[in-house]
């Protein structure tokens, strides 16, 4: 059925949906509602997209300020591709407790850790939070928050608690590969292959076992996030590559 409106002006005919079928539709192009529709559609999607554009912007800032609020654990950028970093790790001095990986620390092992830094010590010494907290795979799966490093050169207070040992998370060279959202196990692993890939292609050689390393807090959008797996190489090759930076 043809629909029209004549206002004294030559009309145009449009497409549109009414029911699942398709009817020609006639529409008074000099009709000045036309256009007053038109500017509005247009200025709500230019209000979303920026609206849009100020969220992203304040959360990238938000993280970034986040992140730089925490000591950060210390390496040296030996080789970099994209997002795909050799990095040499001093030994560091970690608490660490038991963990299932999969479980993102909702077994209570963040918390165990968290009491930990929060008093439940022999000193009942508050210690400042560091990032990343580490996931180390294995045969037994272990979660670390590293200690910063005035408390590692003063000695860390003895856990309170049985569940929780102050150790040294030893150094070396890590192939490491970078990428952002919630990090799950088949993320985690989809980029520890990539990795794998990598390391073949050049000729090196890596531990079996892979590491988790998360930098954010659970508040931020996983698009925000700074996520890590961490591949351990074979001492033959800590002389693959001379230092570009410090971090």
């Amino acid at each position: 059925t043809a629909v029209s409106r004549q206002l004294g002006g030559p009309t145009v005919p449009i497409g549109g949906w009414a029911g699942g079928e398709c009817l020609p539709i006639v529409q008074d192009w000099e009709d000045p509602a036309h256009f007053r529709i038109e500017d509005t559609v247009k200025t709500r999607m230019a209000l979303a997209m920026g609206i849009c554009g100020v969220v992203v912007i304040a959360g990238m800032a938000w993280a970034g300020i986040a992140r730089g609020d925490y000591e950060s654990a210390p390496y040296t950028v030996l080789e970099s591709d994209d997002n795909i970093e050799i990095r040499e790790y001093p030994d560091l001095v970690v608490a660490s407790t038991k963990t299932a990986i999969e479980a993102r620390g909702n077994d209570g092992s963040f918390m165990r850790l968290f009491r930990y830094i929060s008093g439940n010590n022999e000193s009942s010494q508050k210690i400042a939070m560091t990032t990343p907290v580490f996931m180390e795979e294995g045969d037994t799966e272990m979660m670390d928050f590293v200690m910063p490093k005035d408390v590692a050169d003063a000695g860390a207070p003895a856990p309170a608690s049985p569940d929780v040992s102050i150790r040294t998370r030893k150094g070396g060279k890590f192939v490491v590969i970078r990428f952002s959202g919630v990090m799950d196990t088949k993320k985690a692993d989809l980029h520890e292959a990539k990795a794998r890939e990598w390391i073949a292609a050049r000729g090196l050689e890596a531990e079996d076992t892979a590491e988790r390393a998360g930098y954010d807090a659970p508040y931020i959008p996983g698009f925000l996030r700074r996520n890590e797996v961490l591949i351990r190489l074979k001492a033959s090759e800590r002389d693959a590559a001379a230092p570009l930076s410090d971090k």
